[in-house]
């Protein structure tokens, strides 16, 4: 049996994204996996994931969460570093 940590392993993506994907399309975590994985194997996919992201900080900088605006920065960072054709 896969644990969800198994899953976001297969995801190729962190927990972190996987987090920041379910919070952007109202999702439970393992469907944010699902959905995280079949983006992450597509070019289009991960410009995608980085749109949610950078949607993600906006929404939270607009609600004076600041400090979780610059968790997602943190997150948004690491991945471009992973996705340097962004």
């Amino acid at each position: 049996m896969l644990t969800i940590d198994d899953c976001i392993a297969l995801s190729d993506l962190t927990e972190e994204e996987i987090d920041a994907i379910a919070e952007h399309e109202h999702l439970p975590e393992i469907l944010a996996v699902e959905l995280g994985c079949c983006l992450a194997h597509d070019p289009e996919g991960i410009r995608r994931i980085a749109r949610i992201i950078r949607e993600d900080i906006d929404r939270a900088r607009s609600h004076g969460q600041t400090v979780h605006a610059r968790q997602l920065t943190v997150v948004l960072d690491g991945f471009v570093h992973q996705h340097p054709a962004l």
